[in-house]
């Protein structure tokens, strides 16, 4: 085991605190007797990913077995594990006409860049654990993030949350951060509107932020390249009730909503994290070649063993920490100091 940065709070109605207390000791138990008697489950995963892994595991199909999605939101929130980067922001929930978000505000970052930021969630979640996985984005970054709290599946399907999405970047340009000190970020579902966002605005001939960067982002929603694991903590069966939440089968192959398809010339530098033992990184990886091949600006850095969206994993497991030190070199280079060239790879993990 390991001393943990991170605390994990159990909160929320009794019902749903009395499961996620169960199925997060239920975990523990397995993975340190399992680590006992034959090692990690992975080479490289220390006991608290392994852990939050496995919970991660029986939360989602746990939620994703109940009937009403709003009872599936309330068992999500029973379970939080939080930051320490949240005692370095500010936050600042901001109520517009059209949207809503929180701005993350560190308290010495450099405000002379600016992120959009796209929470991950099957476009169907919003967990309170992301408030810690947006601030140490903040953090790392070392700039201000507003958190976009767009509209959900399955009440709002596709395009309401591109269309929020668009009248957030509106908005921020309207307030007088200009595009080449802004960037737009998102993990998961996140990432997938982050790229269709920039698909919209280079079709509207708006202007296009500084760069991209998405975590582990769905490319391809006719699901054509799964790779299937024991190591990741999303599964086929979740993938497919948040695809169908999200759009119908004639929406599938729409550029804007598999990214895979669309005409990917003419984008800002785009950065792609992802891990090698994620069910996504088939296609994240392809949609990574495509975009190459047509001249776009890609940059795709890969981790051993690793799997969905674990930079959101934060300081306990050292892959997230390194994940999250190169996201702020990325932006330094290339907002912050305007390199024109492409981004710097480091070396292979």
């Amino acid at each position: 085991m390991i001393a943990m940065v991170s605390h994990i709070r159990i909160t929320g109605p009794a019902k749903y605190q009395l499961r996620s207390a169960a199925e997060l000791g239920q975990s523990a138990l397995e993975v340190t007797a399992r680590r006992l008697c034959k090692g990690p489950l992975r080479p490289r995963w220390n006991w608290f990913m392994e852990v939050v892994t496995r919970t991660l595991q029986k939360q989602v199909n746990t939620a994703m077995q109940m009937r009403d999605v709003r009872e599936a939101r309330a068992y999500l929130d029973s379970i939080v594990i939080t930051s320490p980067a949240l005692a370095e922001v500010a936050i600042r929930p901001a109520a517009l006409e059209k949207f809503s978000g929180s701005w993350f505000c560190p308290r010495r970052a450099d405000t002379s860049v600016n992120i959009l930021y796209f929470h991950g969630g099957g476009y169907s979640f919003y967990p309170q654990a992301y408030a810690g996985v947006i601030a140490q984005f903040a953090v790392a970054a070392n700039c201000r993030a507003f958190a976009l709290d767009y509209r959900l599946t399955p009440e709002h399907r596709f395009p309401a949350q591109l269309e929020d999405a668009l009248s957030a970047y509106s908005w921020l340009l309207g307030e007088g951060i200009e595009p080449a000190n802004l960037v737009v970020a998102g993990d998961s579902a996140g990432g997938h509107l982050a790229l269709a966002l920039v698909l919209k605005l280079r079709d509207l001939r708006l202007p296009q932020p500084a760069l991209v960067i998405v975590l582990s982002p769905p490319t391809n929603f006719e699901i054509g390249a799964l790779v299937k694991n024991e190591f990741d903590w999303i599964n086929e069966p979740a993938l497919l009730q948040w695809r169908d939440w999200f759009c119908g089968p004639s929406q599938r192959c729409d550029p804007l909503v598999s990214p895979i398809r669309a005409d990917l010339r003419d984008l800002p530098p785009i950065y792609i994290q992802t891990g090698r033992a994620e069910i996504l990184y088939g296609s994240i990886r392809a949609f990574a070649d495509r975009a190459r091949s047509q001249g776009a600006d890609v940059t795709l850095e890969s981790w051993d063993d690793m799997n969905h969206n674990f930079p959101v994993f934060g300081p306990d497991v050292p892959q997230s920490i390194e994940a999250l030190r190169r996201i702020g070199e990325v932006i330094e280079a290339q907002v912050r100091a305007g390199k024109k060239e492409p981004i710097a790879l480091t070396e292979p993990r």
